[in-house]
């Protein structure tokens, strides 16, 4: 193996060593200056899978007359393309135009990570083994209490607690989700919603056992955090989680489809979170999607797929997209995968609220967007 030079999303790596491609880069000799970049015609020869997209764009259409008023136009021509032959060469004949993403290395290679939904096992009342809580939002702003001090009680007598949890770590795992289900004991499933959090800085555990050198850079992942968790004692546990001062509170719901920021129900490997600076809520990508094998490690290929953006996220930035990967363990083990990188098109439509896709968001004309 080469020996590896700096993170892979600073230019420092063009510069000394070999180009890494273990986490699925790809590099053709261009640069890419801005972080939407003009495409005349897009080249990809990548297995195609196209069968999720048109029933996520449906949920669109169904759900948000504003976004469909904005997207529906572009939907319906992608899908026609879909139809007639999927070859992206031939997206100019249907007025579709791309802009690239420059990636974080300005050669194209946009980082992919994976999130889920969470199902956590929860009880009504604590008890010896269930005896965590999970919280709904205090009337709280800038004076919330930080992770530290809910675990020492802050917000014990407030009447907030919407369940208790056997472990420290699931209800963690759903506050970085942002969401998920929950199973109670009299086997029913309620959806708890993201209503808020302690407006603390975010901070990741999994960098900080990289940082301690407690887990390896190249084998982090969901999987590894937890692998840590079940192998130290609750104090040990403890004192890694407060490192994240950010606390996160959910809002409990009957059981429904598993919506993002846009309030459109997400389909497995067909929604993406997004930098909403980059791509408004709605916005059609085409996409190389890394395969990966089931350790984790790069399979040797890509997948072209059709996604569309309808969530966001903290740590999603410009050139970072967050799919979607289901509801469950399995699906959390697959997005705990992923940190893998694919080439990235921005779409539209010419003669269309959408055309000119290299324009950055804030310089068009205000254009409503789905409700959060």
């Amino acid at each position: 193996m080469f020996k590896q030079c700096l993170p892979v999303a600073t230019l420092a790596l063009l510069f000394g060593c070999a180009q890494p491609t273990d986490r699925a880069q790809q590099y053709d000799n261009k640069q890419f200056p801005e972080i939407l970049n003009p495409t005349v015609a897009i080249d990809s020869n990548k297995p195609r899978d196209y069968s999720t997209f048109y029933t996520q764009a449906e949920q669109v259409v169904e759900n948000s007359p504003s976004m469909a008023a904005i997207y529906q136009p572009l939907y319906e021509k992608l899908n026609d393309w879909v139809l007639a032959s999927g070859d992206p060469k031939e997206l100019t004949q249907y007025g579709i135009q791309a802009a690239q993403l420059g990636g974080g290395d300005s050669k194209g290679n946009v980082l992919f990570t994976g999130y889920f939904s969470p199902v956590m096992e929860l009880r009504h009342t604590p008890d010896a083994k269930f005896k965590y809580p999970v919280y709904a939002k205090p009337e709280c702003e800038a004076d919330c209490p930080t992770r530290a001090q809910i675990y020492n009680g802050a917000l014990s007598e407030h009447g907030l607690e919407l369940g208790y949890a056997a472990n420290m770590i699931d209800p963690f795992i759903m506050e970085v989700q942002g969401s998920g289900f929950v199973h109670f004991e009299d086997d029913t499933l309620e959806y708890f919603a993201y209503a808020g959090k302690n407006n603390k800085a975010y901070v990741s555990i999994g960098k900080v056992l990289i940082e301690r050198g407690l887990v390896e850079r190249e084998k982090m992942s969901l999987k590894a955090i937890k692998d840590w968790v079940l192998a130290n004692d609750e104090e040990t546990v403890r004192e890694l989680l407060e490192q994240n001062p950010s606390f996160v509170f959910f809002d409990p719901r009957s059981a429904a489809p598993v919506t993002g920021t846009a309030g459109i129900p997400l389909l497995p490997m067909a929604s993406v979170a997004g930098d909403r600076t980059v791509f408004p809520m709605g916005t059609p990508i085409l996409a190389e999607v890394p395969l990966l094998n089931a350790d984790g490690t790069w399979s040797g290929t890509h997948q072209l797929r059709l996604l569309v953006v309808l969530d966001t996220g903290g740590a999603v930035k410009q050139n970072h997209l967050d799919l979607y990967h289901g509801m469950g363990p399995r699906a959390g083990t697959e997005a705990g995968h992923y940190k893998h990188f694919g080439r990235v098109w921005k779409l539209g439509l010419q003669n269309s609220p959408t055309e000119a896709p290299w324009v950055m968001p804030p310089e068009r004309k205000p254009q409503t967007e789905a409700k959060e």
